[in-house]
């Protein structure tokens, strides 16, 4: 039986809004503000400084910072602890909290490695969410972004994700293999979400089959 839904997805498909009306048509708990907060908590951190960094690898000049900072502490006896809101203290902070979601169950978890992390487990099912370039910007345009600032966006942003996966995952972004489906927004919202409603009846129908081949 799935319990948990991860959502992947390419900037500007619009799939955080189609993981809030999936969680919402299932009546569960929708992990995506939600995680970003809870990671900030966790850290004890600004909301804002963990947003800038999920889902992405620290530049060069705030690792170069950060090494500077942590080896001025050195040998410093009585120095505090330094706390660094880096990129791979928030991915192991992600971690927890997404492993603990899917403990609970009955959730939809966008992005944050999320499908990496719950890779093994059989109550979950990984769904990217992609689109073709005119599509995300025609989305990203109706929140207010004119056109050009939409294609920059779209092409920086998934770079960015795609070097996050690589550095921390070893993997190639979207690793196809890793998702029981791959899906194109272009289709409209309501039928995205008809069809992996559809896709799950059927995967909790047929057990073996869909242990043995993701479709």
């Amino acid at each position: 039986m799935i319990r948990v839904i991860t959502i992947d997805r390419e900037y500007g498909s619009g799939g955080p809004d189609i993981a809030a009306r999936l969680a919402e048509r299932l009546g569960w708990k929708l992990w995506d503000q939600l995680l970003t907060n809870e990671i900030a908590r966790q850290m004890e951190c600004d909301c804002r400084a963990v947003e800038e960094r999920e889902e992405r690898r620290d530049t060069l000049q705030y690792r170069l910072f950060k090494s500077f900072m942590r080896g001025s502490f050195e040998g410093t006896l009585h120095a505090p602890r330094l706390k660094m809101v880096d990129a791979e203290c928030i991915r192991q902070v992600a971690q927890q909290v997404v492993n603990q979601a899917a403990k609970e169950g009955n959730c939809v978890i966008v992005g944050r490695g999320s499908a990496y992390y719950l890779r093994e487990r059989p109550d979950a099912f990984h769904v990217f969410i992609h689109a073709p370039l005119a599509e995300k910007v025609r989305r990203l345009v109706k929140t207010g972004k004119s056109e050009e600032e939409a294609i920059r966006l779209a092409e920086t942003i998934d770079r960015d994700r795609a070097a996050y996966i690589k550095h921390f995952f070893g993997h190639k972004w979207p690793d196809r293999s890793l998702f029981h489906m791959m899906i194109n927004s272009a289709m409209g919202d309501e039928a995205v979400i008809n069809t992996i409603l559809h896709a799950i009846q059927t995967f909790e129908k047929q057990p073996e089959a869909a242990v043995s081949k993701r479709a």
